[in-house]
């Protein structure tokens, strides 16, 4: 076997495996996350005992919130509790010892998208846990055309990736596991 031809059969091997990304063994994290804040969420920030402090505050496209005293104030990507110490933090300078309290009032930032080849594709708000299966029936399930068995979850949770899935393998009786979605994440049905 010459170069050429070795140089070949290496290269059909590794497309070969290469199709084997969707393998029944994928281990994907479906474990609870702790909520984020994220943008265009509203917020009640009540500091106690200072009426004139506490707000009512949406995220701002740019993941900031404006509080009087404290001024500009991330609190995209910080858990409620993570954003009273950054205000409670902010305040001590003018209040003495500071009990800052976030509330998430509404919450208008956890969506996930699907897109392709699906009936209805758009954003979709994440209520509670929402797997892989139930946003595709979300988006009025498959086309015609739909390659249901190379779809790929996006996710952009800092930790970024692509999750293949075949959607036969999440129907059959042995089963592939199916996919918690998480806040961000894009479903692609090509």
């Amino acid at each position: 076997m010459g170069k050429k031809s070795a140089g070949f059969w290496v290269m059909v091997g590794v497309l070969l495996l290469s199709g084997c990304a969707h393998d029944r063994g994928l281990k994907v994290d479906n474990s609870d996350q702790p909520f984020r804040i994220g943008r265009e969420d509203v917020l009640d920030v009540a500091v106690w005992r200072d009426p004139e402090l506490s707000r009512t505050v949406p995220v701002r496209p740019d993941g900031y919130i404006s509080m009087p005293m404290v001024g500009e104030v991330v609190a995209a990507g910080k858990t409620p509790t993570e954003l009273a110490e950054a205000l409670k933090d902010g305040l001590k300078p003018y209040v003495q010892e500071p009990r800052v309290t976030v509330i998430v009032r509404e919450v208008n930032s956890s969506r996930v998208f699907v897109t392709g080849e699906v009936t209805h594709p758009g954003a979709y708000p994440l209520r509670g846990r929402v797997s892989l299966l139930q946003a595709i029936a979300l988006a009025g399930g498959f086309t015609d055309f739909a390659n249901s068995d190379g779809i790929t979850v996006i996710r952009t949770d800092g930790k970024g990736g692509q999750i293949p899935v075949r959607y036969s393998d999440l129907l059959s009786p042995d089963g592939g596991q199916d996919v918690v979605l998480r806040p961000g994440d894009t479903i692609v049905v090509p």
